[in-house]
């Protein structure tokens, strides 16, 4: 995708994936899950997901997977609500958007 990707969209999408799975979600899942909308790489996620556990819209937890322990992440009620701004901003900002390129020639 050639557009830059900010900060909030990317806490936005972030928090959409992990908001999918009422128990929370494991680090790998939500890097595929965020793929489906733009390209990230772990290195990208992972200070995100922890930013986000700092501002409290996060909870992580650990549990035992096939031996090993494996971090999962689940949404907070303070990550719902930001997750609710972001959501109500992003169809405005989107509107505004596609109004304007609404009867362009491709």
């Amino acid at each position: 995708m050639v557009f830059n990707t900010g900060a909030a969209l990317l806490d936005a999408i972030v928090l959409a994936a992990v908001s999918r799975e009422p128990e929370g979600t494991y680090g790998y899942k939500i890097t595929q899950d965020v793929r489906e909308a733009i390209e990230v790489s772990e290195s990208t996620l992972y200070p995100v997901l922890r930013r986000l556990q700092k501002d409290q819209c996060l909870e992580i937890y650990d549990m035992e997977f096939s031996g090993r322990n494996r971090r999962y992440y689940r949404i907070t009620e303070e990550g719902r609500a930001q997750l609710k701004l972001y959501s109500a901003e992003w169809r405005a900002y989107s509107e505004k958007i596609n109004r304007i390129f609404r009867g362009v020639e491709t």
